[in-house]
């Protein structure tokens, strides 16, 4: 399974390394021209903080100097008038106001230097900031939203041609967006980065609330559980497959034959029947599929089985009649998990058949037969995430026991991520 999508997403996904590498690298080379430009004009801010206290005092100083030559200027004046006592007094008053203006200057003087040192204190914190900054700039870049562009299209094209649902190649894309974008990659390790964010994407996509339909049936007796999908997407081996699955778990199972509409169908689940050795409760050919449902819970309930299982014909949402009689069996049998059977080799298709039943009647589950022989797998990708319901199960060949519980673990590890 996966091997083809595996071999295609490797070599997409080294091409799309190997562009992001050229242009982190270029990126890098333009980081560190603007990196010399800025710590030159740092190291010549460096010298600025010790000079700048000197202009200011000498500044200071002159102005003192020239007022204090004005005093001495204005003084001689006074004393060559002779000025009586109340002269005298009121003269030296006037004498002391300079004083006064110098001190005050003084005070200026000293102010200001005190002021420029704490500034030239502060200056070596911001260099600090400033230098690690320039580091993670050097090792760390990003690339710009229209050069993503152009780089992903070869990775989308790859995951469109191996049926990938457009939602899940955009869910990837925005993820590898957020990192490579919008955040920073390191130029040390820019392939496990995007393997990385990959991983982390199909991871998510992966994740649902899955249904353990053991765990149910030994709450609920009897569990009631009918399966849909159109014709030859492999419903009657899929539902002889989990008869064996439940029936490896101690619980007992009986079929219904309520595809009334191919007689080959109800022969087929009957063979299936004789083999596992359950019980089929059938109807003749042509007869009300709602009500073979209804005899098949009714004798559960009257015998004590665990499980119902209940075949249903293959049919497609724009077959109105078809339709209709799904939703009667819905109504009659009032099934506890409606299962929606796909194959899983048919892709996109596949994933839009899920949609139209989820649409017209709500399934519950998935489960994707004929996995085995799916080597591009984007059904497998995408049918849960666009249907936000779980897969239950993958069918992976003929045998009875060809039935795996769905682990997105073993997916991501067949994508060889």
């Amino acid at each position: 399974m996966f091997g083809f999508l595996r071999d295609k997403l490797k070599a997409a996904l080294s091409k799309f390394t190997k562009k992001v590498e050229e242009e982190v690298k270029e990126k890098t080379k333009e980081v560190k021209k603007e990196t010399k430009k800025k710590e030159a004009k740092e190291k010549k801010k460096e010298v600025i903080p010790a000079r700048k206290e000197s202009p200011a005092v000498k500044k200071a100083q002159k102005k003192l100097k020239e007022k204090k030559k004005e005093v001495s200027a204005i003084v001689p004046e006074q004393k060559v008038e002779k000025p009586g006592f109340f002269a005298k007094l009121f003269g030296k008053k006037e004498e002391e106001k300079p004083e006064i203006e110098e001190k005050k200057e003084a005070e200026v003087i000293t102010e200001k230097p005190e002021v420029q040192s704490e500034q030239s204190s502060a200056v070596p914190k911001e260099k600090k900031g400033f230098f690690a900054k320039i580091t993670e700039a050097v090792t760390t870049t990003s690339l710009s939203e229209e050069k993503f562009e152009s780089l992903f299209w070869d990775l989308e094209a790859i995951l469109l041609e191996n049926n990938v649902a457009v939602e899940v190649i955009e869910r990837i894309k925005e993820d590898m967006k957020e990192t490579l974008v919008k955040g920073k990659i390191s130029r040390f390790n820019v392939d496990e980065t995007i393997l990385s964010t990959l991983k982390q994407s199909i991871d998510k996509i992966l994740t649902f609330r899955g249904i353990d339909l053991v765990d149910a049936a030994k709450k609920k007796k009897p569990l009631v559980l009918s399966f849909i999908g159109v014709n030859g997407s492999g419903k009657t081996t899929t539902i002889a497959k989990l008869a064996h699955y439940l029936l490896k778990h101690h619980l007992t199972v009986v079929l219904a034959a309520a595809d009334t509409f191919r007689a080959a169908a109800i022969q087929q689940l009957e063979e299936h029947a004789n083999r596992l050795g359950v019980r089929l409760i059938k109807h003749d050919y042509g007869a009300d599929a709602a009500a073979v449902a209804f005899d098949a819970v009714k004798y559960a309930q009257a015998k004590n089985i665990d499980v119902v299982l209940i075949d249903t014909a293959g049919r497609l949402h724009s077959n109105i009649n078809l339709m209709d009689e799904m939703k009667k069996i819905v109504r009659v049998a009032k099934p506890d998990y409606k299962i929606f059977v796909g194959e899983s080799i048919t892709g996109n298709d596949c994933v839009e058949q899920a949609q139209q039943f989820n649409d017209a009647i709500t399934i519950d589950g998935i489960i994707l037969a004929k996995a085995d022989v799916d080597e591009k797998g984007g059904a497998a990708l995408s049918v849960a995430y666009v249907t936000k319901k779980p897969i239950l199960f993958l069918g992976t060949g003929q045998n009875y026991n060809d039935l795996e519980q769905f682990n997105k673990k073993e997916i991501i590890k067949s994508l060889g991520l």
